[in-house]
């Protein structure tokens, strides 16, 4: 009993490390990390616009709110010097007859204050600017240009981060598994997709990738080599009409990395299909990819999917996505050279064949019996 709940926790430990090493996870985030970068990371900087947009939520909202705070701070303390060069301050008790440079102000307090009006054009008009300082007129105009840029970098970031077209792939979803069976008299590997808005994706085009690791003659190991493979539905592979879920299908013919695999030996390969849908979102004309991957565990042989398209009495579609991922084992060949082998030999029985070493005799009877 001890030695059979080992072999079971062993066996469940193997299990969870190897769904882990997968390059891409079910929802398309990428498993990868980069290690002993050469250059330095302030080459990021110089695509600064770029690295805004991939920062997480938390962060740019720290970045935003700091910028605001920190130019407010900062042109308060210059106005605040400003008013304390031109001795507008009450602690060097100014005449009636001062003009200040900036009127009403009193302290540091109240120069933040002014920098904060000023900058996002609030304009209480308690506190303005006067002709008396040239400094506080170019200072000004300086803190009101550099407030527009402020605004327009920051609020233009937030809006291209919430409209980004990887918000869109979220309503693009994948079946769980994928499946092998015959379609067509072939033997294929079948994925569901499903569009959950009604709005289309224009050009859609959709492919895999097959990673694995490989070793070449020369002895070279290849770590997450890449083997194309081709998906199709019955129209194509190139702009679908996806209105709603479609099944696309892997052909495992004899170019087929999968041509050789059976179903005794799926589970012990070592590989992970990653498939990518590439379209261009309707709404804003903006390129959208989604993608998903399977590892030997996630492909099912000898089943397809259950039907989820059906119509009603009144003549609507109705699709039903509790059967999505739903599948239903069928009679499937356990290996594609096994059918293709009885393919042949099906053929064979059909013709007939020429036996050059066959010879007929003719055997001449006589007959003894008398009447």
């Amino acid at each position: 009993m001890f030695s059979y709940l080992r072999e079971r926790f062993t066996s469940h430990l193997r299990e969870r490390s190897r769904r882990r090493a997968r390059l891409v996870s079910k929802d398309g985030r990428c498993n990868i990390e980069f290690g002993n970068v050469e250059r330095s990371r302030f080459v990021f900087l110089i695509d600064i616009w770029t690295t805004i947009l991939d920062l997480r939520w938390r962060y740019k909202m720290t970045i935003f709110i700091s910028a605001f705070l920190g130019s407010w701070f900062l042109f308060g303390l210059l106005w605040y010097v400003v008013a304390y060069i031109h001795k507008d301050l009450p602690e060097f008790n100014p005449s009636i007859n001062h003009t200040p440079c900036v009127e009403n102000i009193n302290g540091l307090t109240s120069a933040f204050l002014f920098s904060l009006e000023t900058q996002v054009t609030i304009g209480y008009g308690f506190r303005c600017v006067t002709e008396q300082c040239a400094t506080a007129i170019f200072l000004l105009i300086f803190q009101s240009i550099l407030g527009v840029i402020i605004n327009s970098f920051m609020c233009g970031a937030i809006l291209a981060k919430i409209s980004r077209s990887k918000n869109r792939a979220k309503t693009i979803t994948f079946s769980k598994n994928a499946v092998i069976s015959k379609r067509g008299g072939k033997l294929c590997l079948l994925i569901r997709v499903a569009n959950l808005r009604k709005s289309l994706l224009i050009g859609s085009h959709i492919y895999g990738k097959l990673l694995k690791t490989t070793i070449t003659p020369e002895g070279e190991t290849i770590i997450l080599d890449q083997v194309n493979i081709e998906f199709v539905v019955d129209a194509g592979n190139e702009n679908l009409f996806f209105i709603s879920p479609l099944t696309i299908y892997h052909i495992i013919d004899k170019n087929s990395p999968f041509f050789h695999m059976a179903a005794e030996t799926l589970l012990q390969q070592d590989f992970e299909l990653v498939v990518f849908l590439d379209g261009t979102v309707e709404a804003t004309s903006a390129t959208c990819q989604v993608r998903t991957s399977y590892i030997p565990e996630e492909v099912l042989w000898g089943y397809r999917f259950a039907p989820i398209v059906s119509k009603t009495k009144e003549g609507k579609y109705r699709v039903d996505f509790q059967n999505f991922s739903k599948t239903v084992a069928v009679e499937t060949p356990h290996c594609a050279f096994c059918l293709y082998n009885e393919k042949e030999a099906k053929a064979k029985e059909k013709k007939g064949y020429d036996n050059p070493g066959f010879v007929l005799s003719e055997v001449n009877e006589t007959s003894d019996t008398k009447m």
